[in-house]
């Protein structure tokens, strides 16, 4: 598909056509490092307008779990109206696992997971599923470095739940690797993985009750706006949603910068394009 999509610099436009935003945290609100002002002066403003902003992140925590760091990168709690993460769908499956062996991968922060369910947490050797958070150490650890760990699970079959299907993530000026590498990895060698969050489609549909509810009624999905940075996780998932999408460009897909070029040639073997991109949310 040959990309048409127009790089803009200001959102406003696209707020006249908009009832709801699903915006994306790491990427769009903030960077891991700092929050993006103009994003959040622009949900602001889009929210004085009637607006409604949920935040939809493939963050392994949930949601409230996630709003003191936002907040203390500076993201502004009246840009948004709530927020739906991976975690809060990853908990639904763990629920399924209460009372079973479970071995867990990914930091000690992320055990929020696990809250108020009778979970027991056994070693690789004897495990019934794996639940995926992320990297134990992703400031220096590489999907490589699972590669022994892997071996052992692959041979006793056990399934595999990825807490966040993102593949890497942009800190200040790092990219790092997340839940969904290790996943990938583990799907490319036989494994067995199900993936919560994006761009698979229950978060979506859980994410447009969310709109239902703080709206008091439904809320057509043509009259949805999803912003991410995400190609293979936002876009892809709106798309596969029936969301209109808009790109705010990352140095992951768009190394050299936002151009018409790039964009054309970044879209030109999807199924799907957005709707605009932008450098970074803004009105």
């Amino acid at each position: 598909m040959t990309s048409a999509t127009p790089i803009i610099s200001s959102i406003a436009a696209l707020a006249d056509t908009s009832e709801a935003w699903i915006v994306d945290i790491w990427g769009v609100m903030h960077n891991g490092a700092h929050a993006h002002a103009a994003a959040g002066e622009a949900c602001k403003r889009f929210r004085a307008r009637g607006g409604t902003v949920v935040l939809l992140s493939n963050a392994p925590r949930p949601f409230p779990a996630v709003i003191p760091h936002m907040t203390s990168l500076g993201v502004d709690p009246d840009a948004y109206d709530t927020g739906v993460t991976s975690g809060d769908a990853t908990r639904e499956m763990v629920a399924a696992w209460q009372r079973r062996p479970l071995f867990h991968i990914g930091p000690e922060r992320d055990r929020g997971l696990f809250d108020g369910y009778d979970v027991h947490f056994a070693p690789p050797e004897t495990a019934e599923v794996v639940i995926c958070s992320g990297l134990y150490d992703d400031s220096k650890e590489t999907p490589a470095d699972y590669a022994a760990l892997f071996e052992g699970l692959l041979a006793r079959r056990v399934p595999m739940i990825c807490a966040n299907p993102d593949i890497m993530v942009e800190r200040g000026e790092e990219l790092l690797y997340c839940a969904g590498a290790l996943a990938a990895d583990y799907e490319a060698k036989g494994g067995t993985v199900t993936y919560a969050g994006k761009p698979h489609g229950p978060i979506y549909d859980r994410t447009l009750r969310e709109i239902a509810r703080l709206k008091g009624r439904p809320v057509a999905r043509e009259k949805v706006l999803c912003i991410g940075d995400g190609v293979e996780t936002d876009l892809k998932g709106a798309h596969n949603a029936g969301f209109r999408s808009v790109f705010i460009a990352s140095p992951i897909f768009l190394p050299d910068g936002l151009s018409a070029p790039a964009l054309t040639k970044l879209f030109a073997d999807r199924p799907f394009v957005p709707v605009a991109a932008l450098p970074t949310l803004a009105w």
